[in-house]
């Protein structure tokens, strides 16, 4: 037998290997995604629907009748939307300066941008109440320069709003900044030598080169803010709230269990819509990469 023919009748084997091999790997994330994801999603959507041994839609119907429920569903949309868009409106101009710049300044622009990154949530809403609440550093100036008080956003839903845009922009630039990096110099260069200006090589160049990029920072985005608690308890108003506190204050001062995890469940499915459409976009960005 030759040594090609060798090489032949070895290949079946070794490929077999490393499919069993590639399969082990997956087991342990794919079963702890099972077990600590998958499966309580479904005992929630099990002991929310089956009552008494028969099928009921009983808490999800009040959920969509009751108009308090409906207010919060509402407000965390759409502080998610404002938070979406202000986010892509800070940094995709920073994450555009961090790509191109080759000076100094770029460094620190860039600490600046990542430092709410190392910062825990809940010391950036304790800094926040003292700079821009009632009695704060903001109102103190103004007052000692002879201005009128601000009309601060602390408890109102534009509290949570800074506070949750301030604490995804590192995560956003990061995202943005990893997405242009697959702009080409040559691309960016040629557009200019043909006499296009800057507006005209970020519409025609930069952006369907990162437009996979910007969704997949679009999905991120709403992912983390729809299921915040930190910043919406901390700093948004009692009434109307957000999905997570009401969610918590369901649990634990309601204590009706059945309704906070219905509430989680169509938190869930808005969610998974998203996912959905993160996990389409990685799919594509690499269809597009072979």
């Amino acid at each position: 037998m030759s040594k090609a023919d060798t090489s032949a009748a070895k290949m079946p084997k070794t490929a077999g290997g490393r499919g069993l091999i590639g399969l082990l790997l997956v087991a342990v994330p794919v079963g702890l995604l099972a077990w600590l994801i998958i499966f309580p999603i479904f005992n929630a959507l099990w002991r929310t629907m089956v009552v008494d041994g028969g099928v009921s839609v009983e808490t999800y119907a009040f959920f969509f009748t009751d108009a308090y429920s409906l207010r919060n569903l509402w407000l965390t949309i759409w502080v998610t939307a404002v938070c979406a868009a202000l986010l892509m409106a800070i940094c995709l101009p920073i994450a555009l300066y961090l790509r191109f710049a080759k000076s100094r300044v770029a460094a620190v622009v860039q600490g600046l941008a990542l430092f709410p990154l190392f910062v825990p949530s809940v010391i950036l809403a304790y800094a926040l109440i003292r700079t821009i609440g009632p009695n704060g550093a903001v109102d103190i100036l103004l007052v000692n320069m002879g201005l009128p008080k601000i009309v601060s956003p602390y408890l109102t839903p534009w509290g949570p709003v800074i506070g949750l845009v301030w604490d995804n922009i590192p995560l956003t630039v990061l995202l943005l900044v990893a997405g242009l990096g697959g702009v080409s110099d040559n691309a960016v260069e040629a557009a200019r030598d043909a006499g296009a200006g800057k507006i005209a090589v970020f519409r025609h160049v930069i952006i369907p080169q990162i437009g996979n990029s910007v969704l997949v920072v679009l999905s991120f985005t709403v992912l983390g803010i729809f299921s915040a608690f930190t910043f919406p308890y901390v700093l948004g108003g009692a009434s109307p709230e957000m999905m997570g506190p009401f969610m918590q204050r369901t649990f634990g001062q309601l204590f009706d269990t059945r309704m906070a995890m219905t509430q989680a469940v169509i938190t869930f499915a808005i969610c998974a819509v998203f996912g959905a459409f993160y996990v389409r976009s990685i799919a594509r960005g690499q269809k597009e990469r072979r």
